[in-house]
């Protein structure tokens, strides 16, 4: 199945998520070239809901381009199968190896990234058109991190999220997952 394919199945949480299942389809259907950074619009971004095995507890990293807490995800880079890029960024975010709750899209989020500097070179304004799968690790695992991309990472409780410098436009969409995980049914 291809991401539009995905995308068209995909139930949508709440009001946020049918305007973003709509922008979604919109760009797949205007652009070909979806998966890649070469789109200067936007691109397919993958990222984890990672839980613990009593459901209490998510993975968080902190991103230093953002300059706050959030869950762990990166670029599809041509990769159409979203679940594995999601699996690889957390195995290179945090050091976890995950087990899947489900294989279907968990959520979705269209994201703005702000202009920035990476690597030395100018990123301009655009969209991440965020995938996001339920996964599980063992919260007593050690962890690692990227300190070229991160300033750490770390399990936080649920009630506890909120104490954490989380990404400002990221805080709804925490919400939204743990309200989604309380009646999930896997």
């Amino acid at each position: 199945m291809n991401i539009k394919e995905e995308i068209e199945k995909y139930e949508p949480f709440n009001e946020q998520e049918i305007n973003d299942k709509k922008y979604f389809l919109k760009f797949v259907e205007t652009f070909d070239d979806t998966l890649t950074r070469n789109n200067m619009f936007g691109h397919f971004t993958a990222s984890a809901f990672v839980v613990n095995k009593s459901r209490t507890k998510m993975i968080i990293v902190y991103h230093i381009i953002n300059d706050g807490w959030i869950y762990p995800g990166g670029h599809a880079d041509g990769e159409s199968n979203l679940l594995s890029v999601a699996i690889r960024e957390v195995k290179e975010e945090t050091g976890l190896e995950t087990k899947i709750l489900s294989d279907k899209i968990y959520a979705i989020q269209a994201n703005p990234v702000q202009p920035h500097i990476k690597n030395n070179n100018f990123i301009s304004a655009h969209t991440h058109f965020d995938v996001i799968y339920l996964l599980e690790a063992d919260d007593s695992t050690p962890l690692t991190y990227r300190k070229n991309e991160s300033k750490g990472v770390k399990w936080v409780s649920f009630n506890d999220l909120e104490k954490e410098d989380v990404v400002p436009f990221i805080k709804p969409i925490h919400k939204k997952l743990i309200d989604k995980l309380k009646n999930y049914k896997l």
